[in-house]
């Protein structure tokens, strides 16, 4: 949007108390003296009415009332926003729609109860999950910056938080583009007429090599590995975007119907969808099932990661995040029950070939579930190349969307920070983040390299971002406050969140992640990848990598108070005052909430 500059219009006068005066640009709302009546021109709510460029006339133009005192201010440039509506939909869904929806969410359902655990899984999703999700998305929308630099705006001190979740980003990326070369290998290598993964001729293949569906009389023991398993070890150790999450977040939903109705046709099918439904009430009872719940939500959704923050900040100002977090938050929910659906039917032919129960076939989580026991399946089907070729290219579909969004929210977040440097120069910047996670990458490419992405998934990142993710929700709903929040979403959508809203914010999600983190810390996830059980000096360094994002929060908090000139108790005042007004779209003008 082009604007008139402000010198165009008519001189403004010197400042003096309780008028509006110009200063580096911006038009700033004077304080009016105790007993003063306010003046024609301006709102009693401390709005500045100015003249739209394109008026015609000197009468000054009201400007809706809200609680918020605004400044007026013109720019020469505005920031970039989507093509489209739907451009930001499909990047959310993207986003949050990824690899985890397919393999943690069957395995978490089946081993916590079945059908029983869609309770469970439902209230934290809005009790906990939705609430976070929606309090990023307003948050990005309305400061308009990444998640370094919107904590001036919102909390100066807490700014230590945007640096930890650059960090994580970097963590994850380590692990994360590894598990998308794994796909992206498997793509490769199903270019042929035979599957390598289908047969015990191989060099690679050991003689505990079974192949059940050979059609010999095979018997399957506790020392027998399948090819697909052995293929998997002698590998494991060595607004543009905008447009691109067309493919890459619908055509995952595409590949996900067609394996359905195949995975629905094979037999013993029944047996797997049986196994994935079939609740178990009993299992409400215990501690880890709502733990699980809550979790899983939460890295469903994936609050905290600064990406929604990055995402919604490129959004129109009165665009409906409402309503995009409520359908996302959706999409994203019947994505994993579906997906359950599609491995779980695979599973169920799979027992019926090695005539085993569903429970031994089904013990893999995590990558392991994909690579080797669905890979395995897939290899014994009709057609099994054209399966094959579609399965993992929406794999590389699911991760690229994730992989795309999470770098997304650190360039974001430095070109926000630093725009004097990065600003003309963001394709060095983007060049320079992914040579840094390639190199970081390289330590999951060695023959550990299988362990080392299963340590930092579960030790480096998960506890580091729950925490993250608790200090952000206090740091808004107690110290910039839930009554200057919900003012803030009623300034863009036109109505301010209900209570049900207020008190899950202030309360409810809050104690949702503590209870996550509390739980986590007492009964942490005994490490365990095939037959290998994971030292405990391994644990501790899991802990040290994900301390080493945390540490930012009090270092930045320790040293912004040494900065901070005055008595300790003004250094925690300033610190916690924002310190930069936020620029607020009006008609023609932007207005900045003072």
């Amino acid at each position: 949007m082009e604007t008139t500059p402000l010198n165009s219009q008519k001189e403004l006068s010197v400042c003096k108390d309780g008028e509006d005066c110009q200063e580096n640009g911006l038009l700033r709302k004077g304080v009016p003296a105790s007993g003063d009546k306010v003046e024609s021109g301006q709102i009693s709510n401390g709005y500045s009415a100015v003249p739209s460029p394109g008026a015609g006339d000197d009468t000054p133009h009201s400007i809706p009332a809200a609680t918020t005192a605004l400044v007026a201010e013109v720019h020469s440039g505005e920031r970039e926003t989507w093509g489209k509506k739907m451009d930001f939909l499909l990047s959310v869904i993207g986003y949050a729609v990824d690899l985890g929806n397919v393999w943690r969410f069957p395995y978490i359902c089946y081993q916590n109860g079945g059908g029983a655990f869609l309770l469970p899984y439902t209230i934290m999703a809005i009790f906990g999950g939705i609430p976070l999700f929606y309090m990023e998305l307003a948050l990005g929308q309305y400061h308009r910056n990444g998640c370094i630099s919107i904590w001036r705006k919102i909390c100066p001190i807490f700014k230590g938080i945007g640096y930890a979740i650059c960090i994580i980003a970097f963590y994850i990326a380590s692990y994360y583009n590894t598990i998308m070369a794994w796909a992206l290998y498997y793509l490769i290598s199903s270019f042929t007429d035979q599957l390598p993964w289908t047969s015990c001729k191989n060099s690679w293949n050991t003689g505990n090599c079974t192949n059940y569906f050979s059609g010999d009389n095979v018997t399957w023991t506790l020392h027998s590995t399948s090819p697909a398993e052995e293929f998997y070890t002698i590998w494991k150790g060595v607004k543009t975007s905008g447009k691109v999450v067309w493919v890459t977040a619908t055509f995952p939903y595409i590949i996900l119907l067609v394996l359905l109705v195949r995975g629905a046709t094979l037999p013993g099918a029944w047996r797997g969808v049986l196994f994935y439904l079939k609740p178990n009430w009993q299992k409400l009872l215990e501690t880890g099932v709502w733990v699980d719940a809550a979790a899983q939500i939460f890295f469903s959704l994936g609050p905290g990661f600064g990406v929604l923050l990055a995402f919604a900040s490129y959004n129109k100002f009165n665009n409906n995040c409402y309503q995009d977090a409520l359908v996302t938050s959706l999409v994203n929910c019947m994505t994993s029950f579906v997906s359950g659906f599609v491995i779980f039917t695979v599973l169920g032919y799979m027992a019926e070939m090695r005539k085993e129960d569903v429970s031994e076939v089904a013990k893999d989580a995590g990558p392991s579930l994909l690579f080797i026991t669905y890979a395995e399946a897939i290899a014994n089907m009709p057609a099994s190349t054209f399966f094959a070729i579609i399965f993992f290219l929406m794999l590389i579909t699911l991760g690229l969307d994730s992989t795309f969004a999470g770098l997304e929210g650190v360039i974001t977040a430095v070109l926000d920070e630093f725009p004097h440097i990065w600003s003309k120069r963001r394709e060095l910047l983007v060049l320079g983040v992914v040579v840094t996670c390639f190199f970081g990458s390289l330590f999951t490419l060695t023959f550990g390299g299988a362990y080392v992405v299963k340590l930092l998934e579960e030790y480096a990142t998960g506890p580091a971002v729950l925490t993250v993710a608790l200090i952000e929700a206090m740091a808004v709903f107690w110290f910039y406050g839930i009554t200057q929040f919900c003012s803030d979403v009623k300034e863009m959508l036109g109505f301010s969140p209900g209570w049900f809203w207020r008190i899950c914010w202030v309360a409810i999600s809050p104690l949702f992640l503590l209870f996550i983190i509390c739980s986590f810390l007492m009964s942490p996830p005994q490490l365990r990848l095939f037959q290998y059980t994971y030292p405990h000096w391994s644990i501790v360094l899991g802990y040290c990598i994900g301390t080493s994002s945390f540490i930012c929060i009090p270092t930045y908090i320790t040293y912004r108070l040494i900065i901070t000139p005055g008595t300790l108790k003004e250094r925690i005042i300033k610190s916690i005052t924002p310190e930069t007004p936020t620029e607020i779209p009006c008609g023609d003008i932007r207005l900045n909430a003072v």
